[in-house]
């Protein structure tokens, strides 16, 4: 695609405030078939790594609740600040068509909802790199994406009632101990 194109068809899929004023269902299920930037690759190293084995571990109903939460959620409060700090005059009237697309809000809370997966005492480390890495960015000068996907790593720990009971934790120490043969 052209530059041009592209910006106006990742524009349109956007879940910025302007599209979900006007649609809101439509660029909310399309935002996040989409990812920022075009590199894939990253992308399905994560996939693999987590939305994958959050999958195999929750199940795909649970799993894609946990995904769906996330990006919905975080979407809305994210926009939906936004829009507050536009109505006060703290961000520009253009604000209202920033463009925000991309699974990472999902992937985010799916991260985040693994914390469960991992037997203590590992879980706290797991935990507090999640914590690091999605909270930094948001104590210096947040912008909307970080913000959002700080709110998806809340929202992927707060889905804890769907993860209670869902068989043995993995303990690392002993996965690593066991012989592959």
């Amino acid at each position: 695609m052209s530059p041009d194109f592209e910006e106006e068809f990742l524009r349109q899929r956007s879940t910025n405030i302007h599209e979900l004023s006007n649609d809101p269902l439509r660029v909310l299920i399309s935002s996040a078939m989409w990812i920022d930037g075009g590199y894939w690759f990253p992308y399905a190293f994560l996939f693999t790594v987590f939305l994958a084995q959050a999958e195999r571990w929750l199940g795909t109903v649970r799993w894609l609740i946990v995904c769906v939460a996330s990006h919905v959620l975080a979407t809305l409060a994210s926009e939906g600040a936004l829009l507050g700090a536009v109505r006060r005059g703290l961000a520009p009237e253009s604000a209202v068509n920033t463009l925000d697309i991309g699974v990472s809000y999902s992937l985010a809370g799916v991260i985040a909802v693994l914390t469960y997966r991992i037997a203590a005492p590992w879980r706290y480390p797991y935990l507090a790199a999640v914590l690091v890495f999605y909270g930094l960015p948001v104590l210096g000068d947040p912008t909307l994406t970080q913000c959002g996907h700080f709110l998806s790593v809340v929202i992927g720990l707060g889905c804890y009632p769907l993860v209670r009971g869902r068989g043995k934790t993995r303990n690392p120490k002993e996965t690593l101990a066991t012989p592959r043969g």
